[in-house]
């Protein structure tokens, strides 16, 4: 339930007939209360003070607040695990298909490479790994940098797919699902809206490949060799992820390099002790390993060759006969389960640790700006301190998701949130960058560093058109607003949203690519025609409707079901959440909500989602649903009725 806020008379000065506020002013107010961060100056007079209690119940309280935090740590300790488990289970479903992406001749069609890039990084949950197989391809002279990178794009696209799969696990709570729900797909807007701007620009330009190539040859670099950075997530969750399952990840980029395989090659590692071996292996022209000369060459290199097969001892799924879907789908629905199960516990902790002055002490902190005119600081803070806890962590996914749940709590605002997550983004790419100077050549030590220079000034470049700039930065955070509103309001949203903006529209782009790039590319220009004019539509509608003819000055003109979800939340509500729930909300929402007719203030009261102002005469508006592309908004339409009631019509719900 959203907390109660009190106007004063005097600001709003409603009657019967008539109030001051506009309708767009209070739309615009009960839209901002939804999402603002609220500080609770509650009385702490039922609240025994610490110097108050005897010296038994304050050794219980410090024992009670220490366990809590231990709790804490070790929820989120789970979950960290959790979310490794999951990646492993998607790579165990979806490695070999991922690796079968990547090999396919139409990778130099950039929209193709970044569908690509986005479906690989969703099958494997780990941008990381798919980052790695690209840098692998192009070292070996499968592709080349102006092809990679556009993949390069798509991936970070898809390594944002876990948090908002995270988010789900606070959809029981509609306030909270408001808030996660938006607070993880800001992470999304961002993305999106920085590969239509900058993924043309580098067709057009090639700026960012001109530009890495540059400083790439301008610096006189050698491979350091040996290996990378220490992982410090994985020697923390490695003791315990390892003991369930472990993935051979090389299968991916032998499958995307071309290399024959066995039939039954498994994802799921198959051999614990190997040893050394020595062969000749015949590489084509043009490649790193023939120094890109034109005739075929011969190289010996070292392989692993296996001696003792991993067994139950190792792993619990070593060796078990069970096919890899089968093996990945038991380990992806018990590391769901886990993380649901762990976002919960910590979730309830944290609403108990998180009250009183403790809280708002937090609160403040974690979102206030500072005093003028420094306040711009405080947005480039938080960037640089999510680019440092995500090179911490060496990952984005686990921030972010670690950040989701806080977002709903309302500890973090989506507005802090936002910058969090450009620092991510800026993190995990300075992870790939000191990754790069340990390959072991120095030729495939030049390709990784300038593909991880690119993947770097890719996310500055976005951050610099869509942060700096106030009008600009509005545009992701109201797109997040939107997606979580409508989320609020239709709970399968979210669901149909997973499913269409990483999976299907993906995959129906990348079956028009082969049918032919005109095909591929009308459809594109189609969508964007249609997109752009519902676009200046909504601005003139909203700004200017006297410039419209009467009958466009709204979306009415249009079929209910082209211009609001009503029509399918029947439907979708039936198969994609629980009947019980759903049959559980339309109760709550058809009772008539409580109000004190003898108020001598006016308040707005917030019934869940409805809003509704009571004036002192005890009048209570009809409040209007707009029936249009925001149909979780309600505006003021009319005051004059003296006893409340509700009406369950489509267009106006009378409280």
């Amino acid at each position: 339930m959203a907390t109660n806020k009190m106007i004063e008379a005097e600001e709003l000065n409603a009657q019967n007939s008539n109030i001051d506020m506009t309708n767009e002013e209070l739309r615009k107010k009960l839209e901002e209360d939804a999402w603002a961060i609220v500080i609770d100056d509650c009385d702490d007079d039922d609240v025994e003070k610490f110097s108050d209690m005897s010296g038994k119940h304050k050794i219980l309280h410090i024992m009670k607040i220490i366990g809590k935090i231990f709790g804490v740590l070790a929820t989120l300790y789970i979950f960290v695990c959790s979310l490794s488990l999951m990646s492993s289970a998607f790579q165990i479903l979806g490695g070999k298909t991922g690796g079968q992406l990547f090999n396919n001749e139409y990778l130099s069609n950039p929209i193709t490479g970044l569908i690509i890039g986005i479906l690989v990084t969703v099958l494997v949950q780990s941008s990381s790994t798919s980052t790695s197989i690209i840098i692998t391809m192009v070292g070996a002279g499968i592709l080349n940098v102006h092809e990679a990178i556009p993949i390069i794009m798509g991936s970070n696209i898809g390594t944002s797919v876990t948090n908002t799969i995270v988010s789900l696990t606070q959809s029981m709570d509609r306030d909270q699902f408001r808030k996660s729900f938006g607070g993880a797909t800001v992470h999304d807007m961002f993305n999106f809206l920085s590969v239509i701007i900058l993924l043309p620009l580098e067709v057009l330009t090639g700026y960012l490949e001109k530009t890495t190539e540059a400083i790439v040859s301008s610096s006189n670099l050698n491979s350091a060799g040996g290996e990378g950075p220490p992982d410090m997530l994985d020697v923390i969750t490695d003791p315990l992820t390892e003991h369930v399952i472990q993935v051979n990840k090389t299968i991916i980029g032998l499958i995307a390099l071309e290399v024959p395989l066995e039939a039954d090659a498994s994802m799921i590692k198959v051999w614990c002790e190997q040893h050394d071996a020595t062969i000749n292996v015949t590489y084509s022209g043009n490649s790193t390993q023939c120094n890109f000369t034109a005739t075929d060459c011969n190289v010996e290199e070292t392989v692993l060759v296996g001696v003792e097969k991993c067994n139950v001892h190792d792993f619990i799924f070593a060796n078990t006969g069970m096919t890899d879907p089968a093996v990945g789908g038991i380990i992806l629905i018990l590391s769901l389960f886990v993380l649901c199960a762990c976002l919960v516990m910590m979730v309830k902790l944290l609403s108990s640790m998180l009250k009183g002055s403790v809280a708002r002490v937090i609160k403040k902190v974690l979102n206030t700006n500072f005093p003028y005119p420094f306040g711009w600081i405080s947005g480039y803070l938080a960037i640089l301190s999510g680019a440092i806890l995500t090179f911490v962590v060496q990952s984005s996914t686990v921030f972010t998701s670690t950040m989701t749940p806080l977002v709903g709590l309302g500890v973090i605002s989506l507005k802090r949130m936002y910058p969090l997550t450009l620092g991510a983004n800026i993190g995990t790419t300075a992870t790939g960058i000191l990754a790069a100077f340990a390959t072991e050549s120095d030729a495939g030590m030049i390709y990784a560093l300038q593909l991880s220079l690119c993947h770097f000034f890719f996310n500055i470049s976005g951050i610099l058109i869509w942060y700096p700039i106030p009008i600009m930065r509005r545009v992701p955070l109201r797109a997040a607003r939107f997606m979580g509103n409508t989320t609020a309001e239709y709970k399968w949203f979210a669901v149909l949203y997973l499913i269409f903006a990483f999976f299907l529209i993906p995959g129906v782009i990348l079956g028009l690519s082969f049918a032919g790039i005109w095909i591929m590319g009308g459809f594109l220009i189609l969508v964007a025609v249609i997109v752009i004019c519902v676009i200046i539509l909504n601005v003139l509608q909203s700004r200017k409707p006297e410039w419209l003819p009467e009958s466009m000055q709204t979306w009415e003109f249009l079929p209910a079901p082209l211009r609001s979800l009503q029509p399918y939340d029947k439907v979708f509500s039936k198969f994609l959440l629980c009947c019980k729930c759903c049959n559980e909300e339309e109760a709550e929402e058809q009772d008539p909500p409580s109000y004190d007719s003898s108020m001598e203030n006016i308040s707005v009261i917030d019934v869940d989602y409805e809003k509704s102002i009571i004036n002192s005469s005890g009048a209570t508006p009809i409040l209007s649903e707009k029936q249009g592309f925001s149909d979780h908004l309600y505006i003021l339409e009319n005051l004059g009725n003296e006893n409340p009631a509700y009406n369950s019509d489509d267009t106006t719900t009378q409280l």
